[in-house]
């Protein structure tokens, strides 16, 4: 690999403030389209969100890829030739397709316009890829089927065309997107951006009795010896393939999420051009958070790659939502350990608390986005900055208004003032400098024992899988602790740390806690936190030891 080449980070885009967002958490390139030929529909881009989006890119130095990877019915063909017009005008870096027939369309009427192959096309092999090159394309979107060893191949066998590939982001169950049970489940077809999702959802065994009435078959303790249910294949005869399932349902072709960054290192050093990350229809907070992981960890790597740890980098992104993670086909061959069977709702224990949206002369603008309540712990993001800051609030000043208040809804647009001298020992230059508009706030989520569950299970399956061997006493003991909490049920929440400081030091040592900075209980914790970087936490047997000493 030459020494001097980088991959990129390449983020979901799907409406404008994500795209400057991901692009201001430090993605090299993002990806986007308009609603009508992305295989978006849900899409937030109007043309002229695309321009901007795209002029946005090139005033910071980075590029932008239009989507065109539909496959093509008859009745989208008139609308390319517009398309083709109108996007020859935007001057994207590269525009993604995946019919060949809309390839030969584009090539031969825009041929100034980079062409990039999209993952829909199944690319597997260094034939295809090739075969793609000597098309014209200048980049390969690699299936997600392509275990590591296959894509070394393929990189080495093809050295005179881009490689992309995917590393985080939903999984699909069907092959790199080309599903029909959408289409059939839902009439809303996948192949054209309008996917239902049915793979995820809950499924539960039904029987027919012979009047014609359907009753639910109930699976509990005391019949679940009775019997099995099985399923025969017509060409194998007498061989007989269990299926399972519990009173709670089933989520049978529910995969986890893709992370890759356990090993990130072996997709740079062989030199992958173009690392993706999928979610357009992801949140922002999402392409935040998951752009400056990917950043810091690329960086990183080839600041030093020998002492390169990916340890750091994951614990950022538990703090986004997934439904587990899995290194999906990176060996080779799936195994359980990449598929989630009791849920598939995304968690995380760190939510979006609020983003900045404008910085005054004296006070952050935030528009908050899920409930804040008195004693929540903001944390700040800097999108240019590596540490955060920490600052626990015990009011709410609205801006339009000046009212304080001790709870704030999210989702009701509501912007609140946070003035700087809230921040104890933060120099304003640095504060307007490391958060300017756009950076994120995010705050503990309170979870309930089933939630917390669940996250110890999926990090469990996690370091399995990518150890490459499961103990099976310690799987089964974590999967029956959250099949036990299911069954439990109950709604109560709980959050990691304390609230307000009464039942002691959560051992954040964040600005703005009067008990924590205040009270002689907390003299020796005070000046061990004033040695460390900001936001540096006390753990919690240390915040024990020095209480009250």
């Amino acid at each position: 690999m030459n020494s001097e080449h980088r991959s990129e980070l390449l983020m979901p885009a799907g409406n404008l403030r994500k795209l400057k967002m991901a692009i201001l958490y430090g993605a090299d390139a993002v990806y986007l389209g308009t609603p009508d030929m992305s295989l978006r529909t849900k899409s937030q881009f109007s043309l002229e969100d695309v321009i901007e989006g795209v002029e946005f890119c090139h005033q910071h130095g980075k590029r932008a890829y239009l989507t065109l990877n539909l496959f093509s019915h008859n009745k989208d063909i008139a609308k390319l030739e517009e398309y083709v017009q109108t996007v020859r005008k935007v001057n994207p870096d590269g525009l993604i397709i995946a019919d060949p027939g809309v390839f030969q369309f584009v090539k031969s009427r825009a041929p100034e316009l980079p062409l990039h192959i999209s993952t829909q096309a199944n690319i597997c092999s260094w034939l295809s890829v090739n075969f793609w090159r000597e098309q014209g394309a200048e980049l390969c979107v690699l299936a997600r089927e392509v275990s590591y060893p296959e894509l070394a191949e393929i990189r080495e066998k093809c050295p005179d065309i881009k490689l992309e590939a995917f590393v985080h982001g939903a999984m699909c169950m069907t092959y790199s997107g080309r599903c029909l049970l959408s289409n059939f489940m839902a009439e809303r077809g996948a192949n054209q951006g309008n996917c239902a999702n049915s793979c995820r959802w809950n499924y539960k065994l039904k029987m027919r009795l012979k009047d014609g009435t359907v009753e639910e078959l109930e699976i509990n303790e005391d019949n679940m010896d009775m019997f099995e249910f099985l399923l025969e294949e017509g060409c194998r005869p007498g061989e007989f393939m269990p299926i399972e399932e519990d009173g709670r349902g089933s989520y049978i072709m529910n995969s986890r999420d893709l992370c890759i960054m356990p090993k990130l290192d072996d997709y740079l050093r062989i030199g992958v051009d173009s690392l993706k990350v999928e979610g357009r229809g992801k949140s922002e907070y999402y392409c935040a958070i998951v752009a400056r992981a990917y950043r810091m960890a690329i960086d990183d790597y080839y600041a030093d790659p020998e002492n390169w740890d990916p340890k750091p980098y994951m614990a950022e992104l538990e703090a986004v939502g997934s439904r587990g993670y899995t290194l999906a086909f990176h060996e080779g061959r799936l195994t359980n350990l990449a598929h989630g069977y009791e849920h598939t709702a995304t968690i995380a224990q760190w939510e979006y608390a609020g983003v900045v949206t404008e910085v005054t002369p004296d006070a952050f603008l935030v528009e908050v986005k899920n409930k804040l309540e008195a004693g929540d712990v903001v944390e700040f993001i800097s999108p240019i900055a590596r540490h955060t800051i920490l600052l626990r609030m015990y009011d709410f000043e609205r801006a339009d208004n000046g009212d304080k208040a001790t709870v704030v809804h999210g989702g009701t647009k509501t912007v609140i003032r946070i003035p700087f001298s809230a921040f104890d020992h933060e120099d304003i230059d640095d504060l307007t400098r490391w958060f300017p508009e756009y950076s994120v706030l995010r705050k503990e989520r309170a979870l309930t024992d089933e939630q917390w569950k669940r996250i110890k299970f999926d990090k469990y399956t996690q370091g399995a899988e990518i150890k490459g061997a499961a103990n099976d006493d310690a799987y089964a003991k974590r999967r029956d602790a959250l099949v036990e909490s299911i069954e439990a049920g109950g709604n109560e929440k709980r959050f990691k740390t304390n609230r307000v400081g009464t039942d002691g030091c959560c051992g954040k040592g964040c600005n703005g806690c009067m008990m924590f900075w205040q009270d002689d209980l907390y003299a020796k914790a005070r000046e061990e936190v004033l040695t460390r970087k900001q936001g540096e936490l006390l753990s919690r047997a240390e915040a024990t030891a020095m209480k009250g000493t």
